[in-house]
């Protein structure tokens, strides 16, 4: 009876613990998540257009 017992909590915590981590995530439309990779490539795109300005500057000083 205790051991029996002992499962059922077990399981509810287990049931609790993964409804609480899945209701964490955030949803996001397919336009947003379109919009957030395109200003991520965007942001890549400049970073990489800044070391090319440094390195260019450093080549010819």
């Amino acid at each position: 009876m205790k051991k029996s017992i002992v499962y059922f909590v077990l399981t509810l915590l287990f049931t609790f613990s993964l409804s609480t981590l899945n209701s964490c995530r955030e949803d996001k439309s397919a336009g947003e998540k379109i919009e957030e990779g395109v200003e991520d490539v965007g942001d890549g795109i400049e970073e990489g257009v800044e070391e090319v300005e440094d390195e260019i500057d450093d080549a010819t000083d």
